[in-house]
């Protein structure tokens, strides 16, 4: 189950510092600011979830195995771009670049809320639902809500299709199916639950309700 959830970590963290490199890319931001906001992307849901688990140090930086590979990612993306500008502007980044930066968000999004669960559960003996939840949400949207800051946006979950919400229904079945059908079966479903809600969410246009 550890690697299980090791590789699921590393395909989160790449999905991730992947979404936030590309945003940092469009902000026009050096190749510093691309691997900074690459990296808080990637690690920076679960920096927040080992401060309030009392996690020190934050995984992150006991095991930086998880900022390098942010950092290779974000390098590969930035690198790819300078020596290839025009990718930028061409009719395939336009129509395809939307559709794969919400595939690697969303991805992240499932992954992380799931071992974020793991994380709390295996910190916090009694069986609390919504506490696991809560950091499982946690570190499923923590690192792109700081991201969108960092980058001058209003925060994605605030004002995308539903978004939260997707991680908060993956985390309720997570840990449900954790209790009642085991650990692999809980992350697996929980992941499943998460990704095709975000992904219905994206392609039907489902908001929560606002004022307009």
């Amino acid at each position: 189950m550890d690697t299980f959830i090791f590789v699921l970590e590393i395909i989160g963290t790449v999905a991730f510092a992947s979404s936030g490199a590309m945003i940092a890319i469009e902000k026009k931001m050096d190749i510093f600011g691309v691997n900074i906001l690459g990296a808080t992307t990637a690690v920076g849901g679960g920096m927040m979830r080992d401060i309030i688990l009392g996690i020190t140090p934050p995984t992150a930086f006991a095991k930086p195995v998880y900022v390098l590979f942010a950092i290779l990612t974000s390098t590969l993306l930035f690198a790819i771009t300078y020596t290839n500008p025009e990718i930028l502007k061409s009719r395939a980044k336009n129509k395809y670049y939307d559709n794969v930066m919400m595939l690697c968000d969303t991805l992240g999004l499932g992954i992380f809320t799931v071992v974020g669960i793991q994380a709390a559960a295996s910190v916090v003996t009694d069986n609390n639902t919504f506490f696991f939840v809560f950091v499982g949400v946690l570190t499923g949207v923590g690192g792109g809500v700081l991201r969108d800051i960092m980058a001058g946006e209003t925060p994605y979950i605030l004002v995308r299709e539903i978004y939260a919400c997707a991680s908060i229904a993956g985390g309720i079945v997570c840990v449900v199916c954790r209790d009642s059908m085991g650990e692999p079966a809980g992350v697996i479903l929980g992941l499943i639950v998460t990704v095709v809600i975000r992904l219905l969410a994206a392609y039907f246009r489902w908001n929560l309700l606002r004022v307009r």
